[in-house]
């Protein structure tokens, strides 16, 4: 069921702006930032081809200077207000609203922009720096339950090329084409895996948690995962934000603090209370 009520609450702002609201704890709406001075970056086809040649680690690191430096397209200035609802029999709270990205992390414009793995201490170094933090797979399924927009998955054949520029590229060509046109706006999912946060990286924080790429039946083809590094990183992975904070039951609170909440934490995640959230990013 589609529970989207509105568009994103940060308005020009963008993700930078989520930053500015973490840690408060009224019901009034915050100001959103100013818009910040994005300046000229190049588009997604031109990125990629000035990237030829890096080893994967450094490619990761561009990638996030990119963002990090506003090279960011339009689209995914907004946030998109997605609801959960507590299990049933529940004791606690019953409802909040977490606010994501409407799509993966990208470069570029909206007109040219290339949807971008990062290795997980790229992607918790965004996360960071904007106020920002991963989903749990909850989330996950939740934004997937929530999207305007859900396209089929579409893998590419597993060879050794799948942390390659070209099959980054070329997966975001396909992804372009399942889209046909229809808006990310105010929300897309099914056509990456997520970097989640899990309590199980509590025990291997060398590893990195996939979990997603959900079917047009709502199964997922990667359950949750942590058969990788954290330096690791193929086509198929996406980043998707999380704003770090969150509406509970009417009020606003800290995303990690609600996590680690008995009353509230399994709004947000299926293992209980989540200490230390902002940790498990390494």
């Amino acid at each position: 069921m589609n529970r989207l009520t509105r568009r994103s609450l940060l308005g020009a702002g963008g993700l930078l702006a989520a930053s500015t609201l973490v840690g408060t704890r009224s019901k009034a709406q915050a100001s959103p930032a100013p818009p910040p001075p994005w300046g000229d970056r190049p588009g997604g086809e031109a990125l990629a081809q000035g990237l030829e040649g890096l080893g994967d680690a450094q490619r990761y690191e561009a990638f996030a200077d990119q963002f990090l430096a506003g090279n960011v397209p339009g689209f995914l200035r907004l946030l998109t207000p997605v609801e959960l609802v507590a299990p049933a029999g529940h004791v606690g709270a019953q409802r909040a609203t977490v606010y994501v990205s409407p799509d993966y992390l990208a470069v570029g414009t909206n007109e040219d922009h290339l949807r971008v793995p990062l290795d997980l201490p790229q992607a918790a170094r965004v996360a960071r720096s904007l106020g920002m933090a991963l989903p749990t797979p909850r989330i996950v399924d939740a934004v997937y339950a929530a999207a305007s927009t859900v396209l089929a998955p579409s893998p590419l054949p597993p060879t050794s090329q799948m942390r390659s520029l070209p099959y980054v590229v070329r997966h975001n060509m396909l992804v372009e084409r399942a889209r046909a046109g229809r808006s990310v706006l105010p929300l897309i999912a099914g056509h990456k895996k997520d970097l989640v946060l899990t309590k199980r990286l509590r025990a291997q924080p060398d590893r990195v948690a996939i979990y997603g790429w959900h079917r047009p039946d709502g199964r997922p083809i990667q359950p949750l995962s942590l058969v990788h590094g954290k330096g690791y990183a193929d086509y198929s992975h996406g980043v998707r934000l999380i704003a770090r904070y969150t509406v509970v039951d009417g009020v606003q609170v800290d995303l990690f603090e609600a996590m680690a909440d008995p009353a509230m934490a399994a709004l947000f995640s299926d293992e209980g209370c989540v200490e230390d959230a902002d940790g498990l990013m390494g």
